[in-house]
């Protein structure tokens, strides 16, 4: 199983980082891509595909010494939309292996990626119940056991028995995975590479055509870094949940 992973936004929302990208954000002491290096090697993952952007030569140097071989693919136009950095990593989505696909700015416990990498779902979301509503976090509805919805925003006429928040992290098949690189490659030819990535996983929900399975984060600490108060709550609480988790 390979990883690939988005890691070339600018990261406009948190403010000034001075000119640090968000994926080399320190916690504990160790940077988040430092923290996804290990998690990815102690899962059994072979190799990592990073999609890099902003500040790009600071994340190659940073992972020279990484624990499994590490490609960098550059993104010329990472200040457009995130489909535009997932079809930049079209290679790597369908070289054929079973691939996780992962947000690069996601402070985690570690027993959060082996609950995806392990799971039963050949293709998988990562879904957390225990989330605070509103208008910024991506959710996945749930219908009779199947993700129905895929959206900041669910349509108000897909009926759903519970939704919980997107981790930002998903398992997919070699087939699953090309259906979903067809779905880019269709936004691509269509100039919509402005839109989120997201959108691109909602229509190969919306189109059924692979079976789409999801396991609960059983609350598992874990944060997206997007703005000046998650890099707070992830020092304050986030991090000393992890290291009690893994006591």
């Amino acid at each position: 199983m390979r990883a690939v992973m988005l890691a070339a936004g600018v990261g406009n929302r948190l403010g000034e980082l001075g000119n640090r990208p968000k994926s080399l954000l320190t916690f504990g002491g160790r940077s988040l891509l430092e923290r996804h290096l290990d998690n990815l090697a102690e899962n059994g993952i072979t190799r990592l595909t990073l999609c890099v952007g902003y500040e790009a030569a600071q994340i190659e140097a940073h992972v020279n010494h990484a624990p499994l071989p590490v490609e960098c693919v550059l993104n010329p136009e990472f200040r457009r939309g995130s489909v535009r950095s997932l079809w930049t990593v079209a290679q790597a989505m369908t070289s054929g292996e079973d691939v996780l696909l992962m947000d690069a700015d996601v402070l985690y416990a570690p027993a959060l990626l082996a609950r995806l990498v392990h799971s039963a779902h050949a293709n998988c979301f990562l879904l957390d119940e225990d989330f605070t509503p509103g208008d910024e976090p991506v959710k996945i509805c749930v219908r009779d056991g199947e993700i129905v919805e895929f959206r900041k925003k669910p349509d108000p006429s897909i009926a759903f028995d519970f939704c919980g928040e997107s981790v930002g992290f998903f398992k997919f098949s070699p087939a699953c995975a090309r259906a979903l690189m067809e779905h880019c490659q269709r936004y691509i030819g269509e100039g919509r590479e402005d839109e989120p990535y997201e959108e691109v996983l909602r229509d190969l929900i919306l189109a059924r055509s692979h079976p789409l399975g999801f396991e609960r984060t059983r609350r598992l600490p874990w944060l997206e870094i997007d703005f000046p108060e998650d890099l707070i709550r992830a020092r304050a609480q986030i991090l000393p949940l992890m290291e009690a988790s893994n006591d």
